[in-house]
């Protein structure tokens, strides 16, 4: 008899991943028979229009056919050239071959580099790991701390549905935490005291906090002041710290700024929270999703833990080499004076000018429609409207009745978790400026439509 349904592992059923769920299966459907849909529900940049950086392309261009080298000079400019030759000398057998398992020595500290100038803090190249993108490093650390069914991790509440998907698949607890929608999404101490205190009432033995700053799907940015809160709460209770920060660069409204974990936990001067930071080349500018890049750093991990790290990630070899130098790419840009510099900066100004525009005009767009409020779209890629519902009818009804309507696909609020009695649904402000706004316009013909229909 072939494989069946009750073979599989209970964990792996239980998984949900929203983001790819009902309402997308059912979006591919109704494309295939030739409806045009608006693909809302994902940040994917580079699927919705955003261009490819040429810097990054030139250079994986080189790397992944070194015999180009010879013509080089006369295509590509002489940066892209020479930073080619010192990556492939650096992964010393090109990018068919195995690097070493925390990845290319050269590539690790670059980022290492990177995070100096970001900080103006020191960085231990060693304690870097390059990684499949973000979310493979997510699930390692989430792997190593989940030793038992009793542990448990906080996770924000909504957050982006990796966490919980993962948690559940390693069989551990999940610790939901309130993000404050009142106080533009920012965490609350009372919040995260409530949330622990009735996991530790459950017999949750509570392991680490998850944060994703800035916030996915919330937009909101977190600023020093709930930082250092955060790294508080964890020592006081013996936390290890995941911070989510993989949309660093995506910082939309003016007097804003983008502000690591690492750096307010080394101006602290916190030697005892261990704390493991997830950046990721397939958002910001690069917007490079399939290409796979991504690292996490760790701080204050011993070294024997640390050596656990480096088994797991040794199971899988290493990180794929194109997405090695895609991260490279997204760190070590071109500088003032360099020959790609001037292009690149036109190129990067553009997506950031044109995400801040979709920003503004999403968050205004969808306050103007009666029964929908939303936050200030502050940074990362998406809103997270909160909406009024007749009584009878559920969120996961909204968006597939929005979809069968207009061909606009979002998320369900439900698949990131909401306060009880609210309702919400995630949507990207990716697409181009005038999708933009025709998703505002039909949205709001659909709620009015929507609502009045079931009074």
């Amino acid at each position: 008899m072939s494989l069946q349904l009750k073979d599989i592992g209970a964990a792996v059923l239980a998984t949900e991943y929203a983001v790819r769920g009902p309402v997308v299966d059912r979006a591919q459907e109704l494309e295939k028979q030739g409806r045009e849909i608006i693909y809302c529900n994902i940040g994917n940049p580079q699927s919705l229009g955003q261009q490819p950086i040429t810097w990054l392309r030139q250079l994986l261009a080189l790397c992944e056919y070194p015999a180009l080298m010879e013509m080089a000079s006369a295509v590509f400019p002489a940066d892209v050239v020479e930073a080619a030759r010192a990556i492939l000398k650096g992964s010393q057998h090109g990018l068919g071959a195995y690097s070493e398992s925390k990845g290319v020595c050269f590539i690790r500290e670059a980022v290492a580099e990177f995070i100096r100038q970001r900080d103006g803090i020191g960085v231990d190249s060693d304690a870097i790991f390059l990684t499949d993108g973000a979310s493979k490093g997510v699930q390692m650390i989430l792997n190593l701390l989940l030793a038992s069914p009793a542990d448990g991790i906080m996770i924000p509440i909504p957050q982006y549905p990796l966490y919980s998907a993962t948690i559940t698949l390693y069989g551990g607890r999940i610790v939901p935490y309130y993000l404050d929608e009142a106080d533009h999404w920012k965490l609350n101490r009372s919040m995260l005291d409530d949330s622990l205190r009735a996991a530790r009432a459950q017999g949750t033995k509570v392991k680490a906090i998850c944060i994703i700053n800035p916030g996915n799907p919330t937009g909101a940015v977190l600023d020093e002041k709930n930082i250092a809160m955060v790294l508080e709460f964890a020592r006081e209770h013996g936390l290890a710290v995941l911070a989510d920060e993989v949309y660093q660069e995506d910082i939309h409204l003016p007097g804003l700024k983008f502000v690591s974990f690492a750096r307010v936990l080394e101006a602290g001067k916190i030697d005892d929270v261990s704390l493991f930071s997830f950046h990721s080349c397939s958002k910001g500018v690069l917007g490079e999703c399939g290409v796979r890049g991504g690292y996490f750093e760790c701080r204050n991990v011993p070294a024997d833990v640390t050596a656990q790290i480096l088994k797991l990630q040794s199971v899988s070899l290493c990180a794929n080499l194109a997405g090695q130098v895609a991260t490279y790419a997204m760190i070590h840009p071109p500088k003032p004076g360099d020959p790609s510099y001037e292009l690149y900066n036109r190129e990067k100004t553009a997506i950031l000018e044109e995400m801040k525009k979709r920003a503004i005009l999403l968050a205004k767009g969808l306050n103007q429609i009666e029964g929908i409020s939303c936050n200030a779209i502050a940074g990362a890629m998406y809103a997270f409207p909160r909406i009024t519902l007749p009584p009878d009818k559920s969120d996961e009804d909204y968006c597939m009745a929005l979809l069968e309507e207009t061909g606009i696909c979002v998320v369900p609020g439900t698949g990131f978790g909401q306060a009880e009695g609210t309702a919400h649904f995630r949507i990207t402000i990716l697409p181009p400026t005038e999708k933009i706004r025709q998703v505002v316009e039909q949205l709001g013909e659909f709620h009015r439509a929507y609502v009045l229909a079931k009074q």
